[in-house]
């Protein structure tokens, strides 16, 4: 038969093997879950820059929308300018041709 101790020593052997075998399968499963998370920030992260970026083009088109808007107007009222006064005279002067004759009829 064998021998007591020898026993106890294949029993602590298998013990201690078994437990690296368990203890190597949780440090994988936990670098596996660590790694699975990371993806999955990386991804959001990636979503959330996607979304910044999409939104600040938006605001450039509506800022865009908006000038040339401004730049319309501009040119509608040069063109009244033009109308009101094709001579090319300033408007102060224009201005002041129109109020001489209420000055003269006052």
């Amino acid at each position: 038969m064998v021998s007591r101790p020898v026993v106890l020593v294949f029993l602590l052997v298998v013990l201690i093997v078994t437990s690296q075998f368990e203890w190597k399968q949780q440090l994988v499963n936990e670098l596996e879950s660590k790694a699975c998370n990371q993806k999955h920030v990386s991804s959001r992260e990636e979503l959330v820059k996607d979304q910044i970026i999409f939104a600040q083009e938006k605001m450039i088109q509506k800022l865009n929308n908006f000038i040339q808007n401004l730049q319309q107007q501009l040119l509608q009222c040069r063109g009244n300018n033009r109308t009101v006064n094709p001579s090319g005279t300033s408007l102060t002067s224009y201005i002041s041709e129109i109020q001489r004759p209420r000055m003269i009829d006052d």
